[in-house]
């Protein structure tokens, strides 16, 4: 892949419209995963069935990455980027033809393939984001991590707020209409990207070959194992146990009108709350974090925490009174985001500090790839254990997945 002068070319402005045009399309994406979440689940949905609908999504994930990464290095950074905004609208105008009235066995696939189809534009605009970081980010040590902090703190801020904004939409608009006017910002949004973004990112090279996407840097490989299932533990318990733990618990007691507001209102501030922590975890980690060695023994040491807080959790749920319960989980869970940020914030750190920049674009998609299947397995694993296990059985496989990631993550010092 051909590298132009990434640090001439105005970088800051470049990676300031790059992220403006993350933070929309997150926006849109937390939005639809909970009007998707809760729409089904008032339809009467069983968990297993609310996990299906997002599982071509994440497999969507793992293959747009796995390509992605060559796709970017053949045509260009800003060209993936172009393609998952415009993805995303047309995901978005597809789901409004949603008919409340056809039968299970043809809304559930019907969702499930523009779910993909979003899927893909997710994981399209994610790569070129974060490998754009890799080749904007100014010489100073710390310049990088600095950067990729700042990126994906106020990317899940924002989707955080999507989440918020998506049970509002949802309570206020209905479906229909609020994925419409969804797919109408970010149609504008498209175009002020691609008026606006500056010159400076690369091109793409006819010489990439696909083939490069499999890194053969062991560090690289065992990081993307130990991110597979650190996603794959919040996933696990963040896409149907949690949201519909709390939505029925608060539905009891307030109504469902106040359930959507309440629950899209604790994920959208806990997704706030976590991205912050991730856009902080330079400060909050010292000034020599961004060291390889160093960055990789607290990616060992926080992941080692996490593992104890979902387990903790769920000892909790079995031994609680049922009234003491939901506060509980609020508060647990609130830690949880907490040291899962700082993981996250570390690993977004370590790719790219551990590829090489003709590199970038191959190594983070192969690592999203991961990413990606940590959230298929989390996915399926949060509807199959809370129907078999409720939250307990939820909680206890989080903790069995975050545990795998520590094992791989101490498996990264053994190649630096």
């Amino acid at each position: 892949m051909t590298q132009p002068g990434s640090r001439a070319g105005r970088p800051l402005a470049a990676y300031i419209v790059v992220t403006a045009a993350y933070w929309a399309f997150m926006l849109t994406d937390g939005a639809l995963r909970m009007l998707v979440l809760l729409h089904f689940n008032q339809l009467g949905f069983s968990p297993i069935t609310l996990a299906w609908l997002f599982l071509l999504y994440e497999i969507a994930g793992m293959v747009t990455n796995l390509a992605a990464g060559w796709i970017a290095a053949r045509f260009g950074l800003t060209t993936t980027l172009y393609v998952g905004l415009g993805l995303q609208v047309v995901a978005l105008v597809a789901l409004s033809w949603l008919d409340p009235g056809w039968a299970v066995a043809v809304s559930v696939p019907f969702v499930m393939v523009v779910q993909g189809l979003s899927g893909v534009a997710k994981d399209l605009s994610k790569m070129s984001s974060k490998s754009a970081v890799k080749l904007l980010a100014p010489e100073a040590d710390d310049g990088l991590f600095k950067w990729v902090a700042v990126l994906t703190g106020s990317k899940n801020a924002v989707k955080g707020f999507g989440f918020f904004l998506g049970a509002g939409l949802l309570a206020v608009l209905g479906f229909k209409l609020s994925v419409l006017v969804m797919a109408a910002v970010l149609a504008v949004i498209l175009i002020g990207v691609m008026v606006s973004m500056p010159v400076g990112l690369p091109k793409g090279s006819k010489s990439a070959k696909f083939a490069h996407v499999f890194s053969k840097d062991p560090k690289i490989n065992r990081l993307s194992l130990a991110r597979m299932f650190l996603f794959g533990a919040r996933d696990t318990w963040f896409v149907v146990g949690i949201p519909i733990f709390f939505h029925d618990r608060v539905e009891k007691l307030l109504g469902t009108d106040n359930a959507f507001f309440i629950v899209g209102g604790f994920m959208a501030l806990w997704i706030i709350a976590y991205g912050a922590i991730q856009a902080a975890a330079p400060k909050l980690l010292g000034p020599t974090a961004h060291e390889g060695r160093e960055a990789t023994r607290l990616a060992i040491r926080w992941v080692g925490i996490l593992t104890a807080i979902p387990a903790v959790l769920a000892v909790a749920a079995v031994w609680s009174d049922a009234v003491w319960l939901l506060p509980v989980a609020v508060i647990v869970l609130l830690a949880f985001g907490f040291v899962f940020a700082i993981n996250s914030s570390l690993h977004s750190y370590l790719i790219l500090a551990f590829t090489k920049s003709e590199r970038v674009t191959m190594d983070v998609g192969f690592y999203y790839m991961s990413n990606a299947a940590g959230r298929l397995i989390g996915t399926l694993l949060s509807g199959v254990s809370y129907q078999l296990g409720g939250l307990v059985l939820c909680l206890a496989t989080a903790a069995v997945m975050a545990g795998l990631s520590w094992v791989a993550a101490r498996r990264i010092e053994a190649v630096l």
